[in-house]
This record gives C-alpha cells, structure tokens and sequence, in this order.
C-alpha cells in the first residue's frame, strides 16, 4: 500500500483538505492550488458524482491527474452506501474508499465496513468509516436533524478495532449543505478530545465543514440565486479541529458556491459573449482561491514534501 497522507496529518498535527468535484475543471482547479500552496491534496467524488462524470471518463481522468500533478495527491470516494459501490471505485481508481452504513444498525455497520476494509486492503486502498450520524443534505445524502447523534468515544474505539478501518469520520456538530445552523454554531470539541484519546492512532475525519462563506452566499442573492439563510463552519472551528485528530476535512457546499460565483459574475460581465470558456475558468479561479484558503486555515501548506 501506498504512503497513507492521513498518517503524516496525524504524526504532524494539521488536515489536508478533501474537496468534492463533478467536473474536469473543478479537479484541475484543486490541483493548481495545491501545487501553488506545495500542499497534499485529496480529490474526491460521490456515487452521483461518478454517474455524472461516467466510470470511463473518471478513471481517465484521475490517470492523467497523477500522472501530471506536482504534489501527493489522493483520490477518494465520498460516503460509499454498499460494498458494491466501494468496489466499483477501485476499480475506477481511486486509492482510498468510505463506507459510510453510519444510519444502519451498529453490527450491519460494523460487518459491512469490515467487509469493505478486508477487499480493499487486498487492493492496497485504505478506507474511511463513519460512526454517529451526521445531519443535512448532500446529493443523495439526507439526514434529519432528530435523526442524527454524536459519536460515542466507547464505541468508536470498539468498532476501528473490529473493522480494522484506516480512518474514521466523527459526528460532533458539523451539518452537510449549506444550511448547517438556524443560531450559533457549536462543535463538541470535547467528544473529539475523548475520541482522540481512545484511538490515537487513527486519523479521525471531518464531515459537513464547509464555511458557506457570507460574502459569496451575499453576492450569489445578487445574482439570482436563492440560499437565503445559508450558513458554515466558523473558520476557527475548522483551525482548532486541525491542530487535534481532524487530518481529513471535507468540502463540496464551498465549493459549488465558489464555481457558482466566479460562473455566474462572469456572465453577468461579459452576456454578450459566447465562450464559455471564460466562463468556467473565472469559475476555477474562484475554487482555487477558495483551495488555497483552507490549505492555510488547515495547516497544509509546504507540507507536500
């Protein structure tokens, strides 16, 4: 198996940021600002993002991408529901997997993330789970608020034990989607203190963190579109976390906002032309600088050697 980069995280205190993408440009985009920030970088994609892509395309893509990129990068499948869906992943490329059975019962949880752990391994791909449950909505991920629960320290280190699982995602008050808190935003920093201290071997993972930044959300209400009430992860939440065991932080809601801003500002500037070219790559620009203001928000940068 290749280097783990959660396993240099975790020995050296900071996160590496793990952004979702559905489109070539995105990718590229992440990829341009972790070479410039000289930082390790995770791409990764749901089950809609490879139906959206193609299977094909995708394992061309994450090809060329390690072929050309300057610095580690890993490809990785986001909240996986089967076996099969994980299977299906390597098999396309990627070098490390989540099974996420977080909403089943504790054992189908525990037996379908072993089962999981013990294929991939045989492929040399490491794998993510997820105990406790986090709220919000993401692709075809939806989770209601009184269906969601803190992590229990206990039981997180009885289940990496059991399963053998390379990394493991916590709840502990983040939310998935744009809309995380209604009031004032509160993470469990205690919980993640008494999860560290039972697995400190493992590198634990941040769901549903992304900041919803209120500059774009408000230039994006300008622009026609609707997500009034949209609110993040305070930025020194997200610092704090990656100074802890948080070594993997995911984001795909700032993500989607920033490409939405730089696409949708540059149409308004330039409507009467056809390229859209321009388009996208004012789109990129905007994914880029946000790439590069979380590799400084988790400590990432220079940390690609």
């Amino acid at each position: 198996m290749e280097k783990y980069l959660l396993k240099d995280a975790l020995k050296n205190g900071y996160a590496i940021g793990a952004f979702n993408f559905s489109t070539l440009e995105v990718l590229k985009a992440i990829i341009a600002s972790a070479e410039k920030q000289n930082s390790p970088i995770i791409a990764q994609v749901s089950e809609s993002a490879i139906s959206f892509i193609g299977e094909e395309y995708l394992k061309d893509m994450i090809k060329a991408a390690r072929k050309n990129c300057k610095v580690p990068i890993s490809f990785h499948l986001d909240h996986g529901k089967s076996f099969e869906t994980a299977k299906k992943a390597i098999d396309i490329g990627c070098d490390s997997v989540m099974i996420d059975c977080s909403m089943l019962p504790y054992e189908d949880n525990i037996n379908i993330t072993k089962k999981v752990v013990d294929y991939a391994h045989s492929k040399g791909v490491y794998v993510e789970a997820e105990l406790g449950s986090i709220a919000g909505n993401e692709d075809d991920l939806k989770v209601e608020d009184k269906n969601s629960c803190y992590t229990s320290p206990i039981q997180a280190k009885e289940f990496v034990e059991r399963t053998n699982v390379d990394s493991l995602a916590i709840a502990i008050g983040t939310k998935h989607g744009a809309y995380k808190y209604s009031g004032e935003a509160k993470l469990r920093f205690d919980i993640l203190e008494e999860i560290q201290n039972q697995i400190p071997d493992i590198p634990l993972v941040l769901h549903g963190a992304s900041g919803v930044n209120e500059v774009d959300v408000a230039r994006l209400l300008e622009l026609g579109v609707d997500i009034q009430g949209a609110k993040g992860i305070p930025e020194d939440f997200l610092r704090k976390a990656s100074k802890m065991h948080i070594c993997k932080i995911n984001g795909d809601t700032d993500v989607r906002i920033s490409y939405m801003v730089g696409i949708l500002s540059n149409i308004e500037s330039n409507n009467k032309s056809i390229d859209y070219r321009g388009y996208l790559a004012a789109g990129m620009n905007e994914v880029a600088k946000l790439v590069a203001h979380k590799i400084e928000i988790y400590g990432s940068k220079d940390k690609a050697n």
